[in-house]
């Protein structure tokens, strides 16, 4: 159940009613929000004269939940926004990791010549092996924040895990909870009191209530600046890395409020497919796409088979269009 508090009710009272409801609780715009994981349809007497109204929800996807919120939420990322009533597709893309210098320079130089305002690359990589490249961590994170001081885009960046969140919350604009940390509370919980932007990749065997879920507890936070990113499940499929389910995605869009990002570069696994699947989203009318590109893929020190060279990507951004202006999108 989710208790909007009266706007007069102290900052004591309200934290004793929460007690009393065993409730989270967060303060907006001057009023209390208690969130309580009871499914009682009907609000405890002694909170009911507090209370100025209340939402009886059926299961743990509460904040997020179009029965609560019915309209999406708008995000904004510097100059632009997407989610509300926007109709804008967030573009983001940029290398697997950030490598070097003069590699994400030129990845700056790719968006600037198309107009775009997000710009992605990794510092610290959650590998599977502990002997592939983990990424330039701090220095790397130092790096984007000259990119941004010198272009003005947005920078997104994954965290890893909690040792580090600080440093990402610091020099990124949007913080990207990834795959493997996505059951990580204690990031999840950090994201929650930031105030920052915050994009959580599905994990690849989780159930669409479990990705809803760990967005709960961002948004219980106090934080609403979520986005949620569709990035491949693992099926009984061998021949490309993970399934991309759009399936889900239209469940998402019906069910939550919440901007919804598509990564076909991580579903796929190889950039021969990625210009159909990118294609394919954007007539989902979807709020984003978060596609890999590297200078020079054959030398990239992280995922080299699904990153895009700058010459694909602008064949597959240009083809686009045409999509984008059939389901009245507009691509930013």
């Amino acid at each position: 159940m989710i208790i909007h508090l009266k706007e007069n009710i102290s900052d004591d009272k309200a934290i004793e009613l929460a007690a009393k409801a065993s409730a989270i609780y967060y303060k907006k715009d001057g009023f209390y929000v208690l969130i309580t994981g009871s499914a009682q349809k009907e609000i405890n007497p002694e909170l009911e004269p507090y209370a100025d109204e209340y939402f009886a929800m059926s299961s743990d996807i509460q904040l997020a939940s179009k029965d609560y919120r019915p309209e999406l939420r708008e995000i904004t990322l510097g100059k632009a926004k997407i989610g509300g009533k926007t109709n804008n597709t967030l573009m983001i893309t940029g290398p697997c990791s950030i490598e070097s210098m003069e590699q994400i320079t030129q990845s700056a130089e790719l968006l600037k010549k198309h107009n775009l305002t997000t710009l992605r690359a990794g510092c610290y990589k959650p590998r599977t092996s502990p002997y592939s490249f983990q990424g330039l961590g701090l220095e790397g994170l130092k790096m984007l924040s000259k990119i941004r001081d010198e272009y003005g885009y947005n920078i997104i960046t994954e965290v890893r895990d909690s040792t580090h969140i600080d440093e990402v919350i610091e020099y990124s604009d949007i913080i990207q909870v990834g795959a493997k940390a996505m059951y990580d509370q204690g990031i999840l919980r950090k994201c929650g009191k930031s105030g920052k932007l915050v994009l959580i990749k599905r994990g690849f065997g989780t159930t669409l209530q479990e990705f809803v879920q760990s967005a709960e507890f961002v948004l219980s936070g106090g934080n609403e600046n979520v986005m949620l990113c569709e990035r491949g499940i693992r099926t009984f499929e061998t021949k490309t890395r993970f399934t991309l389910d759009l399936c889900g995605v239209a469940w998402l869009k019906e069910n939550t409020n919440l901007p919804v990002i598509l990564d076909p570069s991580h579903a796929l696994g190889y950039r021969y497919g990625i210009a159909d699947l990118t294609r394919a989203c954007v007539a989902m009318g979807v709020d984003g796409l978060l596609i890999e590109s590297h200078p020079d893929p054959s030398v990239a020190k992280s995922d080299a088979a699904q990153q895009l060279n700058f010459d694909q990507f602008t064949t597959m951004f240009e083809s686009l269009q045409p999509v984008a202006n059939a389901v009245g999108r507009n691509i930013i």
